[in-house]
């Protein structure tokens, strides 16, 4: 369980493949106090850590998971959002993410706020899976790229995020342009709201 607070991004050292999965390694501040088998989100995804030799982490994503998200597009030298697992007994500061990636968006607009940002995302929208919490809801929470972000003028395919200078220098927000892919997990109350709603028809 995470919370969307982005720590730092760390940056992809070196990809691997391995038959549908790869291993990428990464090299961040806090990789001597990660353990074997811990759970860090990648741009929103969930890892596990299967690996810490010479300052740096590994962890494997599988083909469910490079389908679903920006991983697959990853290169040597990029820089990833990172977070590890909330402690139970802290505050919430953001919102629930499962670090369980929906689907990629596509970033469409960047407007200047005068000192903020804020960028619109298009997804691929689908009515089944709209009837069952896959959307979002004007002023309520989506996570991006594992950011956890409020949501402004939302459409059936579309949403928009303010973003202010902390995170835009402190997370890869500061690398996405127009025609970028990002991660998105839509809002877990929403899901279970819906879900609901459907075992109770």
């Amino acid at each position: 369980m995470f919370s969307g607070i982005i720590e730092e991004y760390a940056t992809v050292t070196a990809i691997t493949h391995d038959r549908d999965n790869i291993d990428i390694t990464l090299k961040c501040s806090f990789v001597d106090e990660l353990k074997i088998d811990q759970s860090v989100a990648h741009n929103g995804v969930c890892l596990t850590v299967v690996k810490i030799e010479d300052g740096q982490y590994v962890v494997t994503a599988m083909k469910e998971t490079l389908d679903r998200s920006n991983l697959g597009e990853l290169k040597v030298g990029d820089r990833v959002n990172v977070e590890r697992s909330m402690i139970m007994n802290g505050r919430l500061d953001g919102h629930i993410v499962q670090g369980h990636v929906d689907q990629t968006a596509t970033c469409t607009d960047i407007k200047d706020a005068n000192g903020s940002k804020y960028f619109t995302f298009a997804y691929e929208y689908d009515k089944d899976m709209a009837r069952r919490g896959y959307f979002t809801v004007d002023k309520g929470s989506v996570t991006v790229n594992g950011v956890s972000l409020t949501v402004c003028s939302p459409t059936k395919d579309s949403f928009q995020v303010a973003i202010i200078p902390y995170t835009f220098e402190h997370t890869n927000f500061h690398d996405i342009k127009v025609g970028s892919k990002v991660n998105i997990e839509f809002d877990i109350l929403g899901k279970y709201i819906a879900r609901l709603k459907e075992v109770g028809e």
